[in-house]
């Protein structure tokens, strides 16, 4: 049934993914901006990853955003909420490391990352970027490179 719902789940925020405009934050959800991201894009996979294993959609949304801030900020609760069930599906693991980091486009950096999880293990990469008070941001994750940790595939690359 968790593997129907997340299959759902992301089929719904891939249709919905960017094509509307962002709503206006809400006013008593603001959270400050020298209390949300992290103080480097390392810390901030770092951060965004513990809130993943330790299933912390809290912690999720202060660290996942844009250059704006975070999503937790910037997006309706009720989606932002789904986006996060969606992403800890895909990226559960038991441990993961950092194997490389280079410079992106537009001041991002990315991160290749080894995720495991049980027999599996998958190579991915994280896209981060600086925010508000110089704070670094989860701004997007390969997903497809970890599709069938949240469909249950047992293939190992």
């Amino acid at each position: 049934m968790k593997k129907l719902l997340c299959s759902i789940a992301l089929v719904g925020a891939v249709a919905c993914g960017g094509s509307s405009p962002t709503p206006a934050p809400r006013p008593n959800s603001q959270v400050p901006t020298n209390s949300a991201g992290a103080p480097s894009a390392r810390a901030a996979v770092e951060q965004f990853f513990a809130a993943v294993k330790a299933q912390d959609l809290q912690a999720m949304s202060l660290v996942w955003g844009t250059a704006k801030g975070p999503a937790r900020n910037n997006m309706e609760r009720a989606e932002l909420e789904k986006r996060e069930v969606i992403l800890q599906c895909y990226f559960q693991h038991d441990s993961y490391s950092i194997t490389g980091e280079s410079q992106g486009t537009g001041g991002q950096q990315v991160f290749q990352l080894r995720l495991v999880r049980g027999q599996q293990t998958r190579n991915t990469a994280a896209y981060t970027v600086a925010g508000p008070a110089n704070r670094w941001y989860v701004q997007d994750l390969d997903m497809a490179a970890v599709r069938d940790f949240c469909t249950g595939g047992t293939n190992s690359r």
